[in-house]
């Protein structure tokens, strides 16, 4: 049982019935006990599993078929559920009161090692249960603090906590990418259809970048996308890439449509805020031209027909 699905009381009445005598005692060494008995008092035995085949037999069972239901013998018990059967001759004992004596003793005696390693190997494992759910959470509960939810990128709180720490890190590309029409997406089709589309695009703009690329959402529609050292070209063909890659993302509904800035940070004086101030001035530059470009208000729409 995994944790969650049961309490641990629950789980202790419960998972007793998948277990079997082996794993609850050193069989080796129970067969040694009884054969030490049988040698002393002369007791023939033999210990069955709870549906009466065969753990340990000491002495001559030959043609004897346990019938647990009608005659178990003695029961060993664990968490009120038999786990086992001892069945014994006591014919040739010398003291025959005292075998049985010794018997029911036996019988006691391992039911409460029974239900000890139980309790304890069924405690451990759900205690090892319930840390790995609890470092699973806190994982969680630390990405969460790091990514935005929705598309998996830095957390806006995050991405501008990067960029302090990148203040001595020259040349960079600084990009400013805006999902347009995003509005147009939620008035037209819904919550679901626009977070599909900001999922989408964010997408995008994760595959197409590269492992040192930091991308961050720092507006609802808006990401903020640095590329340190970047080599000659490369800031203005991912660009390229990202916004070629929307408009050819095929959907009934969806339009994908990104207006990019772009600029570099050479000098170390110059902050990331600064110059993300800029690369958002030549988005809405870029942003002007798209919208305008012929077609584009045709796509746009393409799903509403």
């Amino acid at each position: 049982m995994k944790y969650g699905a049961l309490s641990l009381e629950q789980r202790l009445k419960e998972n007793v019935k998948d277990y079997s005598l082996e794993n609850l005692f050193d069989l080796a060494k129970v067969e040694e006990y009884l054969t030490n008995l049988h040698k002393v008092m002369g007791v023939e035995l033999l210990l069955t599993q709870r549906h009466g085949e065969t753990a340990v037999e000491v002495g001559d069972f030959s043609g004897f078929v346990p019938d647990v239901v009608n005659e178990p013998g003695r029961k060993i018990r664990v968490q009120g559920r038999t786990v086992g059967h001892l069945y014994a001759k006591t014919e040739a004992a010398p003291d025959r009161a005292l075998a049985e004596q010794l018997l029911d003793n036996i019988v006691d005696i391992y039911a409460n090692m029974g239900n000890k390693h139980y309790l304890y190997r069924e405690t451990a494992i759900y205690a090892d249960e319930l840390e790995a759910v609890i470092e699973k959470e806190r994982y969680r509960a630390k990405r969460g603090e790091h990514e935005d939810a929705l598309t998996g990128t830095l957390s806006k709180t995050y991405f501008i906590g990067r960029l302090k720490e990148m203040e001595e890190v020259a040349p960079a590309a600084v990009i400013c990418a805006n999902i347009n029409d995003w509005k147009f997406v939620h008035d037209h089709f819904g919550i679901e259809e626009s977070d599909r589309l900001i999922k989408t695009i964010a997408g995008i703009v994760r595959s197409e970048a590269g492992s040192n690329y930091l991308i961050g959402r720092v507006d609802g529609d808006v990401f903020g996308i640095v590329i340190p050292m970047p080599e000659d070209g490369e800031a203005e063909d991912y660009c390229s890439r990202i916004q070629r890659a929307c408009v050819e993302f095929d959907d009934p509904v969806l339009a994908p449509s990104l207006a990019v800035g772009m600029v570099y940070r050479s000098n170390v004086e110059v902050s990331f805020m600064s110059c993300y101030s800029d690369a958002e001035y030549e988005m809405f530059n870029n942003k002007y031209d798209i919208k305008n470009a012929p077609g584009y208000r045709e796509r746009l729409e393409h799903g509403l027909r």
